[in-house]
């Protein structure tokens, strides 16, 4: 008896995914829920655990085909798992004989053996272990060797001195190759299909470029009072907290107080309309293996640095697991992308439809600043604001990354909301 499996429900909008990898073959023993295959999706990949207790069967579809919502893609069966479970891209390779009326052909055809085995398998009993080894090494044709052994029979010598007179005969004109080998050296290439994830972002990205009036601003910011306060609390604040105090929840209490004061950077247009948000969801840009994602934290705006810093790395670690699901993606009402990890300087961050607008963070690095006409060294970051020109001025922008600048260098301002 078999039970089917089918593609679960995969969020909302979501109609079908495409077969990433399979993770058992059939034959293998298979436990209740233990995950038998990963799809891919437009925003995550999510794992199809087995329905029931059993043996692996058979693949309904292949890896990189497109499923539907609901459609079968496999088999498990009942009983104990075999011991050479054969792979299904080989039992696919194997050739199924037509019907014969007479009788049952073989499943597949034995290969025709060589000339030269065909003929030692044939004067087997005329030829010695030695002068068969030989024939096979040469590979020289017994029936074209004159024998000076007795009888006529064919002695080793013999097959050596043809094998030495066939190298020395000139070779014949050699056939016309269907296809030129490739000289040494040759640069190769490695065509690769795009995952659906990567078709998603890239689809996504250009959606961007085409429908929002892009535009980017640029203000640089002193991280001094930032690290320092980093420095002195790091100790203390995992102690009571149980997770290390980063930037990115300084950055993102500057972005609510940015957005608190100019709703139209955490606002959207949809349609003929601009909707405004009394809540921030923060996207969080984080590395995943098969790309770039943004999951969501949900009103970040109402938690304090902590309950920020656990909620990124969680899903953060989500992400590079690959557990991360439908309801982690979806929302968000503004971005931060931090390229700093990865050494970025500066960059034009591209938003998050339909998001309007997404704050940039890059490496610090020790610059020569001007402080009360001194010209000093100070840790310095680039930021970048890029945003919706339909939707947000200018003045609007310049003003959001303001704030935001102010605040990280002066954290006081977080603490009385200024």
């Amino acid at each position: 008896m078999s039970t089917e499996v089918k593609v679960p429900t995969l969020g909302e909008s979501v109609s079908e995914a495409t077969i990433g990898e399979w993770l058992k073959k059939p034959g293998e023993a298979v436990a209740l829920d233990e995950p038998i295959a990963s799809l891919e999706t437009d925003k995550v990949a999510i794992e199809v655990g087995a329905p029931v207790a059993g043996v692996m069967g058979q693949y309904v579809v292949n890896v990189g085909d497109n499923v539907a919502v609901g459609a079968v893609i496999a088999t498990i069966e009942d009983g104990a798992p075999s011991a050479g479970a054969e792979p299904v891209a080989e039992r696919k390779e194997t050739a199924v004989a037509p019907a014969s009326d007479s009788a049952a052909s073989p499943a597949a055809p034995t290969p025709a053996p060589t000339p030269v085995a065909a003929a030692v398998a044939s004067d087997a009993a005329a030829l010695s272990p030695a002068v068969r080894r030989a024939v096979l090494e040469h590979g020289i044709d017994p029936a074209t060797i004159k024998g000076s052994g007795k009888d006529g029979r064919i002695t080793k010598d013999d097959v050596v001195a043809a094998a030495e007179a066939k190298s020395a005969a000139p070779a014949p004109a050699a056939p016309v190759a269907a296809a030129p080998a490739a000289p040494a050296g040759e640069r190769g290439e490695e065509r690769v299909k795009m995952t659906r994830l990567r078709q998603t972002i890239a689809r996504r990205l250009k959606d961007a470029q085409d429908t929002a009036a892009l535009l980017t601003t640029f203000n640089d910011c002193d991280m001094s009072a930032v690290m320092s306060a980093r420095e002195k609390f790091k100790d203390s604040f995992e102690k009571k907290h149980g997770v290390k105090l980063g930037f990115m929840s300084f950055f993102a209490k500057a972005a609510c107080l940015a957005l608190k004061d100019i709703p139209a950077v955490n606002a959207q247009i949809q349609g003929d309309e601009i909707v405004y948000f009394p809540y921030v969801d923060l996207s969080v840009a984080v590395s995943a293996p098969n790309g770039l994602v943004v999951p969501v934290v949900r009103n970040v705006d109402q938690m304090g640095f902590a309950e920020i810093e656990k909620a990124i790395g969680a899903l953060g670690k989500k992400a590079k697991d690959g557990t991360l699901t439908m309801a982690d993606m979806q929302g968000g009402t503004f971005t931060i992308s931090n390229g700093g990890i990865f050494g970025g300087l500066m960059s034009t961050p591209i938003i998050n439809p339909p998001q309007s607008a997404v704050l940039g963070l890059h490496r610090i690095e020790d610059r020569p600043v001007v402080r009360d006409g001194q010209i000093v060294i100070r840790p310095m970051m680039y930021l970048a604001l890029s945003y919706d020109h339909r939707l947000i001025d200018g003045r609007e922008a310049v003003t959001a990354l303001k704030t935001i600048k102010e605040a990280i260098e002066d954290p006081t301002r977080l603490l009385i909301d200024l």
